[in-house]
């Protein structure tokens, strides 16, 4: 799918945001639809069917938890994505928004040459629910699933198999907040039952091997790979 090809909806009620955020993007080449609230921003969103939706959570009547768990019910927008800018950035807010069904969670105010790249790494789950190739490379990182191998900078870096596995399903999808639930199904599945201090403590030495800034952990929540 190519840049035009993607639709993204900015839904805030301050004109000035809707203004700069939505150049931005326009300037990036993809086409940008805006609504001022999440009454309308539903309206827009069975409509044009959005690949991308960027919502402000403080927004007059209805705001966008309320939307963003409405929009979760329409089965034709069941594959959009959904971030929340917001200029709240406490921990029981970002949770209330994951659990509300967003993806990601994006906070006020933020750079324009940032913001493009969150948005880039967001668009990445276009590709698929699932990787088809056994090959991800992000940066100079390079992760081969087959041979279990990975390469940062051209060395290869040595993971034992859970360590391994973790890595590959938090870089799959870029800046995916996945939930501890989803990370112990995922890279644990049935096998002998495991804590969420096992995460921590495989995520701690991820940290320490691959990089400390690349893993971001979302309290109460879980964890996400970001470049």
């Amino acid at each position: 799918m190519s840049k035009k090809e993607i639709k993204i909806l900015l839904v805030d009620d301050e004109p000035d945001i809707l203004e700069i955020v939505g150049y931005n993007l326009s300037q990036e080449g993809y086409k940008v639809l805006t609504a001022s609230n999440g009454k309308e921003a539903m309206q827009v969103a069975r409509k044009e069917l959005p690949q991308l939706i960027i919502m402000d959570v403080m927004m007059p009547e209805m705001d966008g938890m309320e939307a963003c768990e409405h929009i979760r019910k329409i089965p034709e927008l069941n594959e959009v994505i959904i971030a929340f800018l917001t200029a709240r950035s406490e921990d029981y807010s970002q949770v209330a928004g994951l659990e509300a069904g967003a993806d990601d969670y994006i906070s006020k105010p933020i750079k324009p040459k940032i913001l493009v790249s969150k948005v880039k790494a967001l668009l990445r789950r276009l590709k698929g629910e699932e990787i088809k190739s056994d090959t991800i490379s992000l940066g100079d990182i390079e992760i081969n699933r087959e041979e279990y191998k990975i390469y940062k900078d051209g060395e290869e870096i040595n993971l034992p198999r859970k360590e391994f596995e973790l890595f590959y399903l938090l870089a799959s999808k870029p800046g995916k907040v996945f939930k501890r639930d989803e990370i112990l199904e995922k890279v644990w599945g049935n096998e002998v039952i495991v804590g969420g201090r096992t995460i921590d403590v495989h995520i701690r030495k991820l940290r320490e091997k691959i990089g400390d800034d690349l893993f971001k952990t979302i309290k109460g929540v879980g964890y996400k790979f970001e470049l």
